[in-house]
C-alpha cells in the first residue's frame, strides 16, 4: 500500500521554483556568502515576506533544496521497474545520469562549480545507500575477495568515484551523452548492461 504525500498548492510550488531559480542564477554570479534574501527576492520577483513564508533563512532554504533534490532522485528511482538484480544496477545508473543531465543547470552549479556541501553530502549519502543496498554483493565479490578490501571502503570508493566522474562531466559541459557515460561507468564498475540498451 503506497502512502500519498499531501498535495501542495501549485502557487507554493511555483513560488518555490522562482526562489530556487533565482538562487541558482545568483550562484552563477557570486559566492554563496554574498547572496542575501533581498537579492533572492528581487531576482525571483517576490517580496521578502514571501521568501520568509517558505524558508526561515538562506541556510534553511539550501537544506530544504538539498532535501528536495534527494526526493527527486528517489522519485526517479521509484520509476525503475523491478528487474533482475544485474539489470537493476544498470538501469539505476542510466536513470541517475539522465536525471542529472535533464537538470544540468542546477547540478552544474550546486555540485560542479560551487560544490555546496549540503548538496554534495546528500548526494554522497544517496550513492552510498544505493551502492550498499543494491550493489553491495557485487562490490563485495569484485573487491573484497580479490584484493581483501573491506566492504565499507569499497562502497566509499565506488560512490566517490561515481560522483567525481559526474562532477567532471558537468564541468566539461557534458561532452558525452548520459547513456554513453553510463556505459563507460558500467565497464569500470563491471556492471552488466541491459541488452536492450
Amino acid at each position: 500500500m503506497s502512502i500519498k504525500s499531501p498535495r501542495i498548492d501549485p502557487r507554493v510550488v511555483r513560488t518555490r521554483q522562482l526562489i530556487r531559480d533565482a538562487f541558482i542564477d545568483l550562484l552563477q554570479e557570486m559566492e554563496l556568502e554574498k547572496i542575501t534574501v533581498n537579492r533572492i527576492a528581487e531576482r525571483a520577483t517576490i517580496n521578502r515576506v514571501t521568501f520568509y513564508l517558505h524558508y526561515k533563512d538562506i541556510p534553511d532554504m539550501v537544506e530544504r533544496m538539498a532535501d528536495d533534490m534527494i526526493r527527486e532522485f528517489h522519485a526517479v528511482l521509484q520509476d525503475i521497474p523491478n528487474e533482475p538484480h544485474a539489470e537493476t544496477s544498470w538501469t539505476i545508473l542510466v536513470s541517475i545520469i539522465e536525471h542529472i543531465a535533464e537538470h544540468a543547470a542546477f547540478y552544474k552549479i550546486v555540485l560542479a562549480s560551487k560544490r555546496i556541501p549540503a548538496f554534495t553530502d546528500r548526494l554522497m549519502n544517496l550513492m552510498v545507500e544505493l551502492i550498499s543496498s543494491r550493489a553491495e554483493n557485487r562490490i563485495a565479490s569484485l573487491t573484497v575477495t580479490s584484493v581483501n578490501v573491506p566492504k565499507d571502503i569499497a562502497i566509499w570508493y565506488g560512490s566517490s568515484a561515481l560522483i567525481g566522474t559526474i562532477v567532471y562531466w558537468l564541468r566539461s559541459d557534458m561532452p558525452y551523452t548520459p547513456l554513453f557515460l553510463a556505459k563507460q561507468l558500467s565497464i569500470l564498475f563491471r556492471l552488466p548492461q541491459n541488452a536492450a540498451e
